[in-house]
């Protein structure tokens, strides 16, 4: 049983405070969720991940008052888990009593702990049960004057030190003739550089092969085109992660999808995957003419 190559995160904390979207934040970063664990069941959980042979090496679990009776036994649960050896981290989540009340006035949802009454009564009585845990988290989280996105950028950054910038690049290379992708979040069209069609011996390749990045890249008007555009790619996508998105997707567009803009996305996914960003590259139209035919 590999415990000490398995992280756990429990996330706990005020009803209202964002345990859903911390929670979502944690699974784009790639850990193994579970909502509304019943603590008695936190040490199995965490063998059976433990026994996963490395397929789950991080997982996060939220446990909170919809566990009832359960719940009470969190804390015992979490000290059981540290005694077995696990590697354990507690995240509890708080909010100023104003906000807790807003939010649920905007949910139209009873508080668990006062169905029939207050919603203050409610959050009063949560605070008294929760403050011995509180005082145990290891990361304490404020969410009252923080939006969804905010929360989850800031979970983010507590919780993926060390594992590089997580944000998932698409990057796509495409034919304006045949249409724009539909999930494309940055369109570039880079028809205005030269075209490797009109060189007979360059048609039937693609921008992957090495005579067309050069006839492509050996244009000045290209090498100043990829300096600028390179150097803006670097200063958006980490205020795109910030603001917590954790996929995009970057068109780049040519006449036919073949030559120039294939070798631009090659160079594009080069350049990002470098940054430790987790990259894919699709060249959706490259092959569809490479025949011969209209112009790329």
């Amino acid at each position: 049983m590999d415990k000490e190559g398995l992280e756990i995160i429990v996330i706990t904390g005020l009803s209202g405070a964002g345990r859903t979207q911390a929670m979502q934040s944690l699974e784009d970063q790639g850990f193994f969720c579970v909502d509304n664990l019943p603590p008695t069941f936190l040490v199995k959980f965490a063998e059976l991940c433990a026994q996963s042979r490395g397929k789950v090496s991080k997982a996060a679990i939220v446990c909170d008052l919809r566990g009832g009776e359960f719940f009470s036994s969190l804390s015992e649960a979490l000290t059981n888990l540290e005694t077995e050896g696990f590697h354990l981290r507690v995240l509890f989540l708080d909010a100023s009593d104003k906000t807790l009340i807003r939010r649920y006035k905007e949910s139209r949802r009873r508080h668990p702990l006062s169905p029939q009454g207050r919603v203050l009564d409610g959050i009063q009585a949560e605070r008294q049960q929760l403050e011995e845990l509180r005082i145990r988290a290891d990361e304490i989280i404020d969410t009252s004057d923080l939006t969804s996105q905010q929360l989850r950028a800031q979970v983010a950054e507590r919780f993926a030190k060390g594992r590089g910038t997580q944000m998932a690049v698409s990057v796509i290379s495409f034919g304006f003739k045949y249409g724009i992708p539909l999930d494309v979040d940055l369109l570039m069209d880079v028809r205005f550089l030269p075209n490797p069609f009109y060189v007979e011996k360059l048609r039937p390749l693609t921008g992957e092969d090495k005579q067309v990045q050069d006839y492509i890249f050996g244009n000045q008007m290209a090498q100043e085109f990829m300096e600028k555009y390179l150097a803006l790619l670097e200063y958006i996508l980490p205020n795109y992660i910030r603001e917590g998105k954790t996929h995009l997707v970057i068109g780049i567009g040519c006449t036919g999808g073949q030559h120039r803009s294939v070798a631009i996305a090659e160079r594009v996914g080069q350049f990002l995957r470098d940054r430790n960003y987790v990259i894919s590259i699709k060249h959706r139209d490259a092959a569809k003419n490479r025949k011969g035919g209209t112009a790329r």
